[in-house]
């Protein structure tokens, strides 16, 4: 429960995406990486970030993305990858190649170069790799990340796995804490600081 409705948190499913990629786009909208790659215009940032999530949730495969429901409203989305599926596929980088193209030069450069850092600090050890995270625009501070949150760190105790997530906002820092993340690492991207966090598995 949150705020006196009940949160119902499970997979998402192929007519969830839509809804799903809506919360993502308006819920980070604000990210300030996403306001370094995709600009000044938060129309466009809200714009370009659903194109780049609507390839992330339906056509890479390796995706396990749980969402959390409100009265039947996709309110919150949190991605997961499994070991050894964090970074794109070689045929799914080249799926990517016509949605970044539709971005224009400056933004797809700075998205490249942007996933290119993040993925020199991935773990060696295997890991759940977690992200995107969302809630919905003018749902959040309900407690619906903590409930979506909660059942993650279920999911990896219950997988005796260790996790693993990039953020570029320094108030997530205590919140992923919360759930037993502690930071590994920091630095710059894209001119961003970004602050790297990993979650030892539990046997």
């Amino acid at each position: 429960m949150t705020g006196g409705s009940a949160i119902e948190v499970r997979d998402l499913r192929a007519d969830d995406i839509p809804a799903a990629v809506g919360v993502l786009a308006r819920g980070m909208r604000d990210n300030p990486l996403h306001v370094a790659a995709y600009g000044d215009d938060p129309d466009r940032r809200e714009r370009v970030h659903g194109k780049v999530m609507g390839f992330v949730l339906a056509r890479m495969s390796a995706q396990q993305p749980l969402v959390a429901v409100e009265a039947g409203d996709v309110v919150g989305v949190a991605g997961a990858t499994p070991p050894g599926r964090c970074q794109p596929s070689g045929g799914e980088r080249i799926r990517m190649v016509p949605t970044l193209a539709t971005l224009g030069p400056r933004t797809a450069t700075r998205i490249l170069g942007w996933i290119g850092e993040w993925s020199k600090h991935d773990p060696d050890e295997a890991h759940f790799h977690l992200g995107p995270v969302g809630v919905d625009r003018g749902r959040q501070g309900r407690g619906i990340g903590s409930v979506l949150m909660t059942e993650h760190c279920r999911r990896l105790d219950e997988a005796g796995a260790m996790g693993y997530l990039e953020t570029d906002k320094d108030v997530n820092v205590p919140f992923y804490e919360r759930f037993g993340y502690a930071v590994v690492g920091e630095g710059d991207v894209i001119g961003v600081p970004n602050w790297y966090m990993a979650r030892p598995a539990r046997v």
